[in-house]
């Protein structure tokens, strides 16, 4: 058991390496969708590029979508509308219609014609009432069929047929042509009693509708096993196209049944993991930083998992979306928190993945490589808020560019051409614009720094920054120099410069907590110092790491930001008082007087170690000269590569002599050196 907790104990990395690998390819595996993969690739407009292909078994031939969609719209102009006829309303028409015929003010006005008067209105009545009358008035044509229904019985009859209230005043004109008048007194009283009983129902004709959409046969014909489909070099297109896509849909679906189930999964399964070892590989190999740290890694695969989760949402629902989803948000969040080419690898993978789940898989990943491409080349400086929304605006271009591209090669021409996927694509370009907020989140839940958070900590007027040129002004001038040197020089080898700006600005604030003991904070010329002994005095100098990585932890600085202040010094000797305390005691153990480390373990950690150093030595020279300054760096530089200091860092030679001109170069402009003129 002890063994065993050992074991564990000393391969917690790998093993939760392991099992982060093996739920990622689970969840993506259960992601797929459940069909096997038709061998065959083809392209509309395009020849077959095969052998003569004969049918493998009986299979029928699905309509296309446009096909389906004439039936569909055919079903809907020529649908049947019902109407609810009320057989209660008439009798009702008939007794109100009596009642006021024989009231008190109908006699004072008329009482000689009154049964003349009821005769024609009764028949007016009758008439109106005799299939119904509608409540309003529709767009139907005369000859329409409808439905009338009564109870649970239902009659035919023709829209003509059906009475509108418009049409009573002509109907008691034509019926009072010789009786003109009485036809005031029926005017009044039929256009009350006469109420619509014939109410038009939405609810059961599009019941109906949808009842006879469902009915369509998606089938057009059947193609009989062995009969050939398509010969080698025949243009894939038509007729050919169509059975060649019901081909693959029932190929795939028949592929994937109980008996080959183990099967196609464990096929599933090897090509999930090829492509997840390649990205541990790739870690490995080239980001083993990132490789060595568990967060790190599952950030990536975690960003990975939901760009396939959210793809296989949208295939579900409705496939004609699958533009609008903004997978280049992978690329800009990757670049942002790590750098380009991890970005591109991991978006080439993830392209990989999707190809599994997509419809036109080709066409899909090509857009979507192209798209990542173009992210990874435009997109910088997000920290600067016109960059992100400009790099979109090439992004959503690439897009239409290249669907207009495949559209034209695939149709030959601009007929069919559905201008609802630019919209998509138009979406997805303003979706994209959500990885500001993303990025944000994914700081805070991962810990991790982006250029956006490294602009906000290299405000000078931050609490931290404030309070350290309150307390030790002297360090926060340095500061401020080495910041200027180190940025320039990681401008010249191509490393973060922004990061390690950030990283000088904050490396020395360890000194807050004894300013005075460090000379750039003398205000005279008693050093505090001199009255310790070397090695209490060296313990304060070196204690301003200790006390920085406190200092920063305190003030939630992010640990790339603390990792500047653990390395600016290294494993080098406090030399002053290391040998201060030599000519002592004649000896000295150098372990007192050694900084803690560790050593700089990357280009940008090296970088402000190097800067740091020249700067602080630099103002020890007195009567500074061009000659002097370039001497005393690649003093300083040399000796730090002698002893080891940039062993761990990501650093060539070549690069440390690019970083030595650039330092020479600002220090001269800093002394502002010039030639010295005879008088």
């Amino acid at each position: 058991m002890k063994r065993l907790f050992l074991f564990l104990t000393r391969n917690q990395s790998f093993i939760y390496k392991v099992f982060l690998y093996l739920v990622s390819t689970v969840l993506v595996i259960y992601l797929l969708p459940k069909g096997g993969q038709f061998k065959y690739n083809f392209q509309k407009g395009k020849p077959w590029q095969y052998e003569n292909y004969y049918a493998p078994f009986n299979f029928t031939i699905k309509k296309d979508k446009e096909t389906l969609e004439q039936e569909k719209e055919r079903i809907r102009n020529n649908a049947i509308p019902y109407f609810d006829i009320d057989v209660e309303i008439p009798p009702e028409a008939f007794q109100s219609f009596s009642v006021l015929l024989e009231s008190n003010y109908v006699d004072s006005l008329f009482t000689t014609r009154k049964s003349l008067a009821k005769e024609l209105g009764l028949n007016i009545i009758n008439t109106a009432y005799r299939k119904g009358v509608l409540s309003e008035t529709l767009s139907y044509d005369s000859n329409q069929i409808v439905y009338l229904v009564d109870g649970n019985e239902v009659s035919e009859s023709v829209y003509s047929q059906l009475f509108s209230k418009d049409e009573l005043v002509a109907l008691i004109e034509k019926r009072t042509l010789n009786n003109r008048d009485i036809r005031p007194l029926l005017k009044s009283l039929l256009a009350t009693v006469i109420i619509p009983n014939a109410t038009f129902d939405s609810q059961r004709t599009d019941a109906s509708v949808e009842n006879a959409i469902n009915e369509i046969n998606p089938n057009k014909g059947i193609v009989e096993k062995n009969s050939r489909i398509i010969a080698k070099g025949e243009v894939v297109e038509g007729e050919k196209y169509q059975v060649l896509n019901s081909l693959r849909e029932q190929f795939q679906s028949q592929v994937w049944s109980k008996n080959n189930y183990y099967w196609l999964v464990f096929g599933y399964s090897l090509l999930v993991s090829l492509v997840f070892i390649m990205l541990f590989l790739f870690l490995k190999k080239y980001r083993h930083e990132i490789f060595s740290n568990n967060t790190k890694v599952s950030f990536i695969f975690f960003n990975v998992i939901v760009m396939v989760f959210m793809t296989t949402l949208v295939v579900k629902y409705n496939s004609s979306y699958i533009y609008i989803i903004p997978l280049c948000i992978l690329p800009i969040i990757l670049k942002s928190f790590f750098d380009a080419r991890l970005g591109l690898f991991v978006h080439v993978l993830t392209i990989l993945l999707l190809g599994f789940i997509v419809p036109n898989s080709f066409e899909f990943m090509f857009l979507q490589i192209i798209a990542g491409i173009v992210t990874i080349l435009t997109v910088s400086e997000l920290y600067k808020r016109a960059n992100l929304f400009i790099s979109v605006g090439q992004i959503t271009l690439i897009y239409i560019v290249g669907y207009f591209a495949f559209f034209i090669i695939q149709e030959g021409n601009l007929q069919q051409i559905d201008h609802k996927n630019f919209l998509y694509f138009i979406v997805c370009g303003l979706v994209t614009l959500f990885a500001f907020p993303l990025i944000y989140a994914y700081e805070k839940i991962f810990g991790l720094v982006s250029e956006v958070s490294l602009l906000e900590l290299s405000n000078t007027n931050s609490a931290l920054l404030k309070e350290l040129s309150n307390k030790a002004p002297g360090t926060f001038h340095h500061s401020l120099n080495v910041a200027n040197l180190s940025e320039a020089a990681a401008n010249e080898v191509g490393a973060n410069s922004m990061l390690v700006r950030v990283g000088a600005l904050y490396h020395d604030i360890g000194k807050m907590v004894h300013p005075t003991s460090f000379t750039e904070n003398q205000m005279n010329l008693i050093n505090t110092l001199d009255e310790l002994a070397p090695k209490e005095s060296a313990k304060i100098i070196i204690d301003h790491v200790i006390k920085g990585i406190e200092i920063a932890r305190k003030n939630k600085l992010p640990d790339r930001i603390i990792d500047f202040i653990r390395t600016h010094h290294g494993t080098n000797l406090v030399y002053y008082f290391y040998k201060k305390e030599k000519e002592l005691n004649g000896e000295a153990n150098e372990e007192d007087f050694r900084y803690p480390g560790p050593k700089p373990f990357s280009k940008e950690t090296a970088i402000l170690m190097m800067a740091d150093s020249v700067e602080a030595a630099s103002k020890s020279l007195k009567e500074p000269t061009s000659t002097k300054i370039d001497a005393f760096v690649e003093n300083i530089i040399n000796s730090q590569m002698e002893h080891g200091q940039f062993i761990n860092s990501n650093i060539t030679f070549k690069e440390i002599e690019t970083i030595k001109k650039v330092l020479k170069k600002k220090l001269n402009n800093m002394y502002h050196l010039r030639v010295e003129y005879p008088e």
